[in-house]
């Protein structure tokens, strides 16, 4: 039982970690071009 002091918070910070690194992902501009990189492979540059 004494272990859920420290699995709770710790799965709190894990998960606010997660939110974090979506949120900055999204602000960054990593999910603008989705569509067009799974095509980018049959071009020949």
């Amino acid at each position: 039982m004494e272990i859920l002091y420290l699995l709770i918070p710790l799965s709190v910070v894990v998960v606010l970690a997660i939110i974090v690194l979506f949120w900055w992902a999204l602000e960054s501009g990593q999910f603008d071009h989705i569509d067009r990189e799974g095509e980018r492979i049959f071009r020949s540059d």
